[in-house]
């Protein structure tokens, strides 16, 4: 579809937009995949919907409302992204430049890796660092310059450069640079330089703050079960918040993306950032070999890139505990939804959802669930057989010998080690191909993709192969 008649069906979409319809079938679709409330915003043709259904909290009862809170999980990366991006272009900072230059004290376990770790490598999830090291580093101002102290010791995932590998860790050392630049806290900062610019009175980062308002409760559970409350409502550090840490109204989020759509300016024309600074958070940095676990095809800078034939999009997701947040963004077409969860068959409801929305106000279709064909092609593991690790993770892939001397019958062991290693006990999963490279695994969860969970296996650009499984990459050791 070209830009002219996409803006055009925007257009007529936004001035025909049925919130009766919409809000109609977010409560089919949330009562259908057992999700306990929606918050919903769409921002089509400059005017924002809210809608709203559902519970906040199956014990309590208490009504889902547009200007309820949810926690945005990872979805807060693109307000630390967008405070970096800020920095940037003021000349405070050099995106190419080592990490080390405005942290001296950052380093990793590799000291030669250190010095390859820059700014934009950070942004973009190209910076080997990995994901999941979380430290409770106390409540203090202090808490985010702890946590990279504490960080020196944790091993990479893979080589600075070498792969996308989605990271958790590199999106605090951002935030920490916020703060060496600005003299404030990352909390401070967000709230000075984007939240009150913009009016975003509905989104915080602290429980304090969060209890000013309506808030979700996280619940868990079985899939197609209605799901129960969790045992606690926060249970991120606030050492957490750059990388997952801001509870937001989905109408929130959604004045957020109408800044980057609008070029950088806010709705009362208050610049926040640069049209060009922009567009290159929005330009491809890398490619993505996993293209299920989060709908990705790309990334730029703090920006998941999608591409739905031809239309390009960019966006993110996000979960804490319980809770399940996804944003979506049609820059042609001038569009914007917001989906705010509290458990249940969260990612069900996104896909369902979205569908139909992006296909009528974007001309935008969706790709397929991810799913194995009915007759799975027949694929020698003989490549792929091994072992790959990457920190706190063990990947061991076997397969049985066939009649005619091949391997077959795939399977996967993920297992937690060293400081994760009691997080969970191993989980053992069958492969079925979808292609040579890709496999479904089943028993995802509803926070995965739709009904299975890719296992994707690529090569760094080293050469070294690795295999991918929820965004993270794993070289292989033997």
């Amino acid at each position: 579809m070209s830009t002219n008649r996409t803006a055009a069906a925007a257009s007529a979409a936004a001035s025909a937009f049925d919130a009766a319809h919409w809000q109609a079938r977010l409560d089919e679709l949330r009562a259908a995949h057992h999700v306990p409330a929606a918050s919903l915003a769409v921002l089509v043709g400059g005017r924002i919907h809210e809608l709203a259904s559902g519970v906040l909290h199956r014990g309590t009862g208490v009504e889902a409302t547009t200007d309820s809170v949810f926690q945005l999980g990872s979805i807060a990366k693109v307000y630390t992204a967008t405070l970096v991006m800020q920095l940037a272009e003021s000349g405070a900072l050099d995106l190419d430049a080592p990490v080390a230059d405005v942290l001296p004290e950052f380093a990793v376990a590799d000291p030669e890796a250190a010095e390859a770790i820059t700014v934009r490598r950070l942004l973009s999830h190209t910076s080997g660092l990995t994901c999941d090291f979380t430290l409770d580093t106390g409540r203090g101002d202090d808490c985010l310059a702890k946590y990279v102290e504490a960080a020196q010791g944790v091993a990479l995932d893979c080589p600075p450069g070498t792969a996308v590998s989605y990271s958790s860790v590199g999106y605090n050392v951002l935030g920490r640079i916020i703060e060496v630049l600005t003299g404030q806290t990352w909390d401070q900062a967000l709230k000075d330089r984007l939240l009150t610019p913009l009016g975003l009175t509905h989104t915080m980062t602290l429980p304090e703050e969060v209890l000013r308002f309506r808030a979700a409760m996280g619940h868990l559970g079985e899939p197609g079960q209605d799901p129960e409350p969790a045992p606690a409502w926060d249970l991120m550090p606030r050492s957490a918040g750059p990388y997952g840490r801001v509870c937001a109204t989905a109408g929130d989020v959604a004045r957020l993306a109408g800044m980057h759509l609008a070029g950088g300016t806010g709705p009362d024309g208050t610049r926040v950032l640069d049209a060009g600074t922009v567009s290159a958070m929005q330009r491809r940095e890398v490619d993505v070999p996993d293209k299920w676990t989060v709908s990705a095809d790309g990334w730029g800078l703090g920006w998941t890139l999608y591409d739905w034939a031809g239309i390009p999009g960019f966006g993110h997701d996000g979960a804490s505990i319980g809770q399940y947040g996804y944003l979506r963004v049609v820059p042609e077409a001038d569009v914007a939804v917001v989906l705010l969860t509290n458990g249940g068959g969260a990612r069900l409801l996104y896909a369902a959802l979205f569908r139909e929305l992006l296909a009528e106000l974007a001309g935008v279709t969706m790709p397929a669930p991810f799913a194995p064909p009915a007759a799975p092609p027949a694929v020698d593991m003989t490549p792929l057989v091994g072992t790959y690790r990457r920190e706190g993770v063990v990947i061991t892939v076997t397969a049985t010998a066939t009649a005619a001397g091949r391997t077959g019958e795939p399977r996967l062991v993920y297992e937690f080690v060293d400081g994760m290693k009691d997080f969970s006990p191993p989980l053992e999963m069958d492969l079925t191909p979808l292609s040579p490279t890709v496999f479904a695994a089943s028993g995802a969860g509803p926070s995965f993709s739709e009904d299975w969970m890719p296992v994707v296996f690529s090569t760094l650009s080293d050469g070294t192969a690795c295999v991918y499984i929820g965004m993270r990459a794993a070289p292989r050791v033997s």
